[in-house]
């Protein structure tokens, strides 16, 4: 997951770079959507493996 994110910031900036406003906006915005996600995830997986200990 962290590789797809990390692919649509590299996307993103190369095309802000070439001045594709549209193209950079659209990958940034999926990236940052899929990394809320991920930290989401990473919580709830987290919390999980306290609760499972006791």
């Amino acid at each position: 997951m962290l590789r797809i994110i990390i692919t649509l910031l590299i996307i993103a900036l190369i095309s802000g770079l070439l001045g594709f406003s549209g193209i950079a906006g659209a990958a940034t915005g999926i990236a940052q959507a899929v990394f809320y996600i991920f930290i989401i995830l990473f919580l709830i997986s987290l919390v999980m493996k306290l609760v499972r200990r006791v």
